[in-house]
């Protein structure tokens, strides 16, 4: 009986040894591969599936959940460098009968890279377009979220496609001048004069450089293991080539004041959220988006920095829903006068 007993805690602890040696091999030596899994657990944990669409030779890479209903669809815009499941935060904590869509952006992820494709804002606002009459999301106007490089580019599509979209929430948005140099604005006006535009700050390629980076964007002190910022680079390291090229892009003439070139077409109710210690972009650009856009509401989170998705998810999914209650209430109000 306690040789049966012994045998017994051996399986199972044999059983149970498996998957723990194969988590420690993972982040011992392939935590790219970690990081990944996570963002799969973390899609199915929220009942977030991932799914193509193709116009003509392009394809984009999105993931979706919930249908189209009463209430307006959302689709999100992620930031430079980023991808769709940079949302996961803010989907956890809005409703899950609200139809979401999270898309890739041009050469991002799982969408298209091509050298030949148009990766200024504009460029970018047309591709955004394609997909959405690809999946037929603008058959009723949708409330479109974007932050950073993606608030750009979703200020610009409110401007040029005013038709599809019902409102505009714009998260410390890019494209717009500042009368206060950031700290990223300064670091990258030092490189220039050094020659040595090739170390852009957004664009690590060492756990150092990747932990340098999350401190710029961050206002809250994250501690990440040194492993995990290997497995962070990893991850970008194959892209950072791309990444160096959309760069110069996005902060070239042509785009890199788009947003404020276009705001005075835009014409949806809009919402501005913006981290006080954006170390980006900075805050002062919420105020120009205000004197220009009628009826801007602005919300400036105290100790915040650019990264307001991860910092702030909560607070910034509650402020989008009461943003959307109140413009459902001043229609039905229109509606019963």
């Amino acid at each position: 009986m306690d040789l049966d007993m012994l045998n017994m805690f051996v399986i199972a602890g044999g059983t149970l040894a498996i998957p723990i040696l194969a988590f420690v091999a993972s982040f011992l030596l392939w935590p790219s591969a970690l990081i990944r899994i996570y963002y799969w657990y973390w899609r199915r944990a929220l009942g977030m599936q991932v799914r193509y669409a193709n116009y003509d030779d392009y394809q984009f890479c999105y993931s979706y959940r919930g249908r189209p209903g009463y209430r307006p669809s959302i689709l999100m815009l992620h930031g430079f460098s980023a991808h769709k499941d940079m949302w996961l935060s803010i989907v956890k904590f809005l409703p899950k009968n609200l139809h979401l869509v999270c898309v890739d952006m041009p050469g991002h992820e799982g969408t298209t890279r091509s050298d030949l494709d148009d990766y200024s804002i504009s460029g970018q606002a047309k591709r955004i377009h394609q997909f959405v009459e690809c999946i037929k999301l603008n058959r009723r106007p949708f409330h479109l979220v974007g932050t950073s490089m993606g608030g750009n580019v979703a200020g610009v599509y409110a401007a040029q496609y005013p038709e599809d979209i019902c409102s505009l929430t714009l998260i410390c948005p890019a494209g717009l001048p500042s009368t206060t140099d950031s700290k990223f604005i300064k670091q990258l006006r030092e490189l220039q004069e050094s020659k040595r535009i090739d170390r852009i700050p957004l664009i690590p390629s060492t756990p150092e450089e990747m932990a340098d980076m999350l401190k710029l964007c961050s206002y809250v002190r994250f501690k990440v293991p040194q492993q995990i910022l290997q497995g962070l680079v990893d991850v970008r390291i194959p892209h950072n080539e791309f990444y160096r090229k959309l760069f110069l892009e996005i902060v070239d003439e042509k785009s890199r004041h788009s947003l404020h070139e276009n705001m005075s077409k835009i014409k949806a109710p809009t919402q501005v959220i913006w981290g006080k210690q954006d170390q980006v972009l900075d805050v002062s650009g919420a105020s120009v988006l205000a004197s220009t856009i009628p009826n801007c509401h602005v919300y400036i989170l105290e100790n915040c920095g650019h990264s307001v998705v991860v910092e702030r998810p909560r607070k910034t999914a509650n402020l989008i829903l009461e943003f959307l209650a109140l413009l459902h209430s001043i229609e039905n109000n229109k509606k019963q006068a």
